[in-house]
């Protein structure tokens, strides 16, 4: 079995997040979603689930960042090719969030932006030509 990763992100409006993370490309899992938290899945090993600041708080005594001023992660994901890593930014612009909060790499072989979710979450969008950096 694969190994699965979920991201969880405290978020200030959960239903205004869940509009955007479906914009992006997330699909929602109403298994675990409820009225305090929503599990966002964009593949099969990949899932953020986004938390009222109540049910945060559930899980850790450390007190929540403001992610628009504290940089407490950056989330990276892979895209299939470069037009695609602009078109899941494209759809972030269209929400009003604020894109590319870090620098555009472009290395040729190797093309990333990023984009803030509502709260500032940063997800980075990375595709790599695997056969050039292969060898």
């Amino acid at each position: 079995m694969s190994k699965m990763i979920f991201v969880n992100l405290p978020v200030h409006d959960l239903a205004a997040s869940k509009r955007f993370y479906e914009a992006v490309g997330f699909t929602n899992n109403p298994q675990f979603t409820d009225d305090t938290a929503a599990c966002m899945v964009l593949s099969d090993t990949i899932h953020a689930m986004l938390l009222t600041h109540d049910k945060y708080r559930q899980f850790t005594t450390k007190a929540i960042p403001d992610a628009r001023t504290t940089s407490e992660v950056l989330i990276c994901i892979t895209a299939d090719s470069r037009a695609e890593v602009d078109d899941i930014v494209g759809k972030a612009k269209a929400f009003g969030t604020v894109i590319d909060p870090t620098p555009t790499q472009d290395f040729g072989v190797m093309y990333g932006r990023s984009f803030e979710d509502p709260d500032g979450h940063i997800w980075e969008v990375m595709w790599m030509d695997a056969n050039a950096v292969a060898h």
